[in-house]
């Protein structure tokens, strides 16, 4: 029987390729399901053979402290050169639109709230 190893819903095609490479360069028999046209399916990599599913998980939980460690990294070299995106970068990207989604917040909320800092 088929057992779930890596659900793919919001997984970025890069981490879903390498996790399938990976699997395929340890010979584990796997196959996908995808969210279907409604996406109301569970996207996912599945184990074809219930005795190959252990060294998958072992496998691919090695991957994603690996992936995890390097992003961080990456973002923290990116950081210190000052390539990160900012709510300044932001607004100096499009400041008209940030302008109005900052007022629809606060219109949101006003409207929100209101009932409740009435006295």
């Amino acid at each position: 029987m088929s057992k779930l190893l890596f659900k793919m819903r919001y997984v970025p095609e890069d981490e879903a390729q390498e996790v399938r490479e990976l699997l395929e360069e340890n010979d584990i028999a796997y196959f996908e399901t995808h969210a279907g046209y409604w996406g109301i399916s569970v996207p996912a990599i599945w184990a074809k053979r219930e005795d190959q599913f252990d060294r998958a998980r072992e496998l691919i939980e090695k991957y994603q402290v690996q992936r995890t460690k390097h992003l961080r990294e990456e973002f923290k070299i990116r950081k210190q050169r000052g390539e990160t995106k900012t709510i300044w970068h932001s607004f100096l990207e499009d400041p008209i639109h940030f302008v109005i989604y900052i007022g629809m917040i606060v219109l949101v909320l006003y409207f929100s709230l209101r009932f409740f800092l009435s006295f």
